[in-house]
């Protein structure tokens, strides 16, 4: 096994060739897929979402319209398309997306046309609690030919696969929300997001590799998708429509029976502060909605 500070050395190379890497696509969620998507997030708190071609796309669902239509023998043993394709090769056999930022223009459509200008914008090594990592931050602008746009980056960190689960410092669900939700979750809800979204991490559907290779206690509930059960409860709350949406995971969510949704209004009016929670009391994954 390489040293530490090796796979940092190595990571600091690639950095050099990766960075500013381009990639466009195109893509729409058609009305068959959004119907598997729609029935893969919603639970009882949500209304039915009109899943035919014209009616309006719900927000972030634009994560299901760019499919990597990637072979079997092209895929890594997590499940992941294979590094190089578009992200760099880095030495670390973890990888996740660890947040998000957006900002949003206007509306898409079910079925529109979409266009995803894509780019590496950095490649940045840090160590912390669980060791070297790397975080890749990619840029994307999405439009569509009705004039809609959104402005995106996220962040995906690489890092070391642990011995055994050590879970990061729990911090607590907020005790005075000005909302909170229950959502179940079983095995059936993440491996419907998982097929909707053309995604086959197997830490989400594949319970001996969580455990066993991953070292995760159980299967893992999909970041993106607590993103958009979220975004989806604070604007059904507040009425609002977000200007602004950002994103980013503080502890691993698990298939356990249930996922508490949380938002916290601030004072001043301008944004709503969210959050995932455990039955157990800590949080998942943190969010903030702003508004103009």
């Amino acid at each position: 096994m390489s040293h530490p500070q090796q796979r940092l050395d190595a990571a600091a190379e690639q950095k050099q060739a990766w960075l500013g890497r381009k990639q466009e696509s195109n893509g729409a969620l058609t009305p068959e897929l959004a119907g598997m998507l729609g029935a893969a997030i919603g639970h009882d708190r949500t209304p039915a979402v009109d899943t035919r071609g014209g009616a309006p796309l719900p927000l972030l669902w634009h994560w299901a319209a760019f499919p990597e239509f990637v072979p079997l023998s092209e895929l890594g043993p997590d499940g992941h398309p294979a590094l190089g394709r578009f992200l760099p090769p880095l030495p670390y056999a973890r990888r996740m997306w660890a947040a998000g930022r957006l900002t949003f223009f206007g509306d898409f459509r079910i079925a529109e046309p979409l266009h995803r200008r894509s780019e590496i914008l950095s490649i940045s090594e840090k160590t912390g609690a669980a060791g070297p990592m790397v975080f890749v931050r990619v840029g994307h602008v999405i439009e569509g030919e009705n004039g809609g746009r959104i402005e995106e980056t996220q962040d995906i960190v690489y890092l070391n696969i642990p011995d055994r689960f050590r879970p990061p410092k729990a911090i607590p669900v907020p005790q005075t929300a000005t909302f909170e939700e229950i959502v179940p979750v079983n095995e059936a809800r993440l491996f419907r997001y998982s097929a909707a979204t053309a995604n086959a991490h197997r830490i989400h559907y594949d319970l001996p590799y969580a455990r066993d290779v991953e070292k995760y206690p159980a299967l893992v509930v999909h970041g993106p998708l607590q993103a958009t059960w979220l975004i989806d409860a604070a604007c059904r709350h507040t009425g609002e429509k977000p200007a602004r949406y950002a994103f980013r995971g503080v502890h691993p969510m698990f298939n356990d029976g249930s996922i508490r949704l949380f938002g916290t209004r601030r004072e001043d009016e301008t944004a709503i502060d969210l959050c995932t929670g455990s039955a157990t009391g800590h949080q998942g994954l943190q969010a903030t909605m702003e508004w103009d």
